[in-house]
């Protein structure tokens, strides 16, 4: 699940006009055609849930690393079964500091290749970009990562504290999740001080020129929830008051009308506060405006209106799909929707459940929650949505230190994420994490979970420039 497909922001580039362009990457002829190469490799390795193999792609990548000369010692593949092996490897430092650990899942979304205009599970450079299912979501970040640990054994770097990769399975679906698998089998393996998360944060462009450069630093919960309304059905030439697809749709028009609260937390305040001083007119105004307590409601109103902006200030649930229905000439037995809720910090799943009880208010209309699994099930989970983590000193000095560097001007601001991704796991282990990322995707071309997905080949470069700089500034105790 990509970064940009869930920001907390959206910004048009003429509010950023002062963005100097992005450098050209800083990268060694021999570095690029490593990292091509891994890249080249993980594409055309297919790691979808339904036919891919995950393990293929760790054990791939585990061979490189040894062949770096990485000790088979630091270069594990373990998992719950043969597919769904997830790489760990450590590279060693002075043990100044504890560990941090670096994680990026290894797996894809379907892709088929009819939907496509070049085979997603081959590499494929043309006009300025690399194809292929993974470029954006996430196997750019992977090989990025691969890339680094090579270059920096190569060079004998021993950073302050010990690297540890975790290349994972199943983020993006399927029943066995690699981080949470490791946290709660091999947690000797991944044990740190925080963690980076590449599928998080990142450079947000306007035709190739930066505009911001952001870092997750807190995210919503995900859940699904299944509501079902059922009556005895009947001859369609009879048709009555009491119908399943009335009931439910009456059910669903009341929760499109329904806004939940505003809630601000210390990471979305933040984002506020910084993104005041960067924008203009009315919506600098506005985003002064909604950190009052009260919140100026007017300001609230004119911000909402932005999808982005809305999900930043409140929980969100929107109807994402429906069926009906047994037969053209029967009245509908069944109705039934799927709810999608992406939930703020501070409350539960079953809490919301609750809520969307009473905003539907139908006794007639069930309503269950579905698990990572598809389980339909009649409560939810009662764990909150962790609260987002403290802003670290030494990530946030080092993120703004090559920042400045690679893209002099553009802002660094924290950001709640509005989705989901493998942080859930490591933040619930009491591993805080931040989503960070430097391969640059253009506001109005993310393809992550699409067709014809891609990234622009000299992005991708600056990505393997961005995370050496950044590695070094973060462990070089500078």
């Amino acid at each position: 699940m990509h970064r940009h497909i869930f920001k907390t922001l959206f910004l048009m580039a003429a509010t950023m006009a002062f963005a100097a362009p992005a450098l050209r990457a800083q990268v060694d002829d021999a570095t690029r055609q490593l990292a091509h190469d891994i890249f080249k490799q993980l594409i055309e390795i297919n790691t979808t849930d339904s036919v891919g193999n995950n393990t293929t792609a760790a054990e791939a990548m585990a061979k490189r690393l040894r062949d770096a000369g990485f000790p088979a010692s630091d270069v594990v593949v373990a998992g719950p079964n043969p597919r769904k092996g997830n790489l760990v490897a450590r590279l060693h430092g002075t043990g100044a500091y504890p560990p941090v650990l670096l994680i990026g899942h290894l797996d894809v979304v379907e892709a088929r290749r009819s939907d496509w205009t070049t085979d997603p599970f081959q590499f494929i450079e043309k006009d300025g970009y690399f194809y292929g299912r993974g470029t954006q979501d996430m196997k750019s970040d992977d090989a990025i990562w691969v890339t680094e640990f090579i270059r920096l054994k190569r060079e004998g770097y021993k950073p302050d504290r010990d690297l540890i990769l975790a290349l994972t399975s199943d983020e993006e679906g399927g029943k066995f999740n690699g981080v949470d698998w490791l946290v709660h089998n091999k947690r000797n393996l991944i044990n740190a001080e925080f963690v980076l998360n590449s599928d998080g944060g990142g450079v947000d462009t306007e035709e190739g020129k930066p505009v911001i450069v952001s870092m997750d630093a807190s995210e919503k919960l995900y859940a699904d929830f299944q509501v079902t309304v059922t009556n005895p059905g009947g001859h369609s030439s009879l048709p009555v008051p009491d119908n399943a697809i009335y009931n439910l749709a009456s059910a669903l028009l009341r929760l499109s009308c329904h806004t939940f609260p505003v809630e601000l937390n210390e990471v979305t305040r933040a984002y506020f506060e910084r993104m005041a001083s960067v924008e203009t007119g009315q919506t600098a105004a506005d985003m002064l405006a909604v950190l009052k307590s009260p919140a100026d409601p007017a300001a609230v109103a004119r911000l909402s209106e932005d999808p982005l902006q809305n999900a930043t200030m409140r929980t969100t649930c929107v109807a994402t799909r429906l069926e009906a229905g047994h037969a053209n000439n029967a009245l509908p037995q069944t109705a039934r929707a799927n709810i999608n809720c992406r939930i703020l910090p501070g409350h539960t799943r079953e809490e919301i459940r609750q809520d969307l009880i009473r905003i539907l208010a139908d006794p007639k209309a069930e309503v269950r929650y579905v698990d990572d699994t598809g389980r339909v099930l009649d409560s939810a989970p009662s764990g909150q949505a962790l609260p987002p983590v403290k802003l670290r000193p030494e990530v946030m000095n080092a993120l703004e230190k090559v920042a400045a560097q690679m893209w002099p001007g553009t802002p660094v601001v924290p950001t709640m994420a509005t989705g989901a991704s493998d942080g859930v796991y490591t933040n619930a282990a009491g591993m805080p994490t931040f989503g960070i990322s430097g391969v640059a995707i253009d506001m109005n071309d993310v393809r992550a979970h699409g067709r014809d997905e891609r990234v622009r080949v000299e992005s991708f470069y600056q990505g393997v420039d961005f995370y050496y700089r950044y590695l070094k500034a973060l462990t070089s105790g500078n």
